[in-house]
């Protein structure tokens, strides 16, 4: 156990453990943005297509950014391949700018909470839950972390279930800038980064293929990771391999303790309990894939 890590568990400190928790509690109140009906209204009211998810998902993730290409996108999304971002970014702020499509989001994601929470939606619970987790999305870091430095520099909307959504966008990109951080650190291209995760079980490989990368650079990155003793001729990963994925993981659980740190662990629980009855919402209103590739509960 590393310094950082025993200093977690010292009293009045978030545990690491506790930080993970509201992650997954909060990453399908972000989520439904690229699912609901009633966001995909507001982004084919812009001119993008409905017909495929990634049409919208990438102006409506990358809008915080501005008037980017595919470069920049690529490099901040990180597993895609560069070939199937040009296909989708090249272009897409002909349709609609950065703004119209940030304003397009919160209009849809306003009508996708009052659908999911009903009366819940003004509800005191949600108002207290609103304000811890802005309070933590206001104390992260965002040094080396563009997708939630972008997203913290963004106004804050006046009504509380949008201001949850918000921070909750927030803390899940600084979250996934840490853990890019942590595959660099731990040598893993992002092609070579979804082998290794697919190769420990966090989700099917068939997952993974949304991404865009082919058979060919797939089979590559295998063999790369093979020669780093990292996968066995089968793919599956070795021990060596899942030491590596466990490190990834500790490692991004670490880089994003500061903001529950700074909430303190007496808030961070409260607000665990508060998202309970929410998330639940999220995950029972079928919008969200059964499988994901973040390895929620499996990593």
């Amino acid at each position: 156990m590393s310094a950082h890590e025993e200093g977690a568990h010292a009293e009045g400190q978030v545990q690491p453990a506790q930080a993970r928790r509201l992650w997954h509690l909060l990453e399908p109140l972000h989520a439904v943005l690229y699912f609901a009906p009633e966001v995909l209204e507001e982004a084919g009211a812009l001119g993008y297509s409905t017909e495929d998810r990634w049409s919208s998902y990438f102006p409506l993730r990358a809008a915080p950014l501005g008037p980017v290409g595919t470069e920049a996108v690529a490099s901040a999304f990180y597993s895609f391949r560069p070939g199937m971002v040009a296909r989708y970014v090249d272009g897409m702020w002909k349709a609609a700018g950065p703004e119209a499509a940030l304003a397009a989001r919160l209009r849809g994601i306003d009508r996708t909470y009052r659908t999911l929470f009903g009366d819940r939606t003004g509800s005191p619970e949600l108002v207290e839950a609103a304000a811890l987790v802005r309070r933590a999305a206001e104390a992260a870091d965002l040094a080396g972390r563009p997708l939630a430095a972008a997203n913290a520099a963004l106004d804050w909307p006046s009504e509380p279930h949008l201001q949850l959504w918000q921070a909750a966008t927030i803390l899940r990109e600084h979250r996934g800038d840490g853990h890019l951080a942590a595959l660099l650190t731990a040598g893993l291209d992002p092609v070579e980064a979804l082998v290794s995760f697919a190769a420990v079980g966090a989700a099917s490989v068939e997952r993974f293929e949304s991404r865009g990368w082919t058979p060919e650079e797939w089979a590559a990155a295998r063999e790369r990771l093979t020669a780093r003793g990292l996968l066995d001729a089968d793919g599956t990963a070795t021990e060596a391999g899942r030491e590596l994925r466990r490190r990834v993981e500790r490692d991004t659980d670490r880089l994003a303790l500061g903001p529950w740190q700074a909430l303190g662990p007496e808030d961070t629980e409260r607000l665990a309990t508060l998202l309970g009855d929410y998330w639940v919402a999220a995950l029972g209103s079928g919008l969200l894939p059964s499988e994901s590739t973040l390895g929620i509960g499996k990593v």
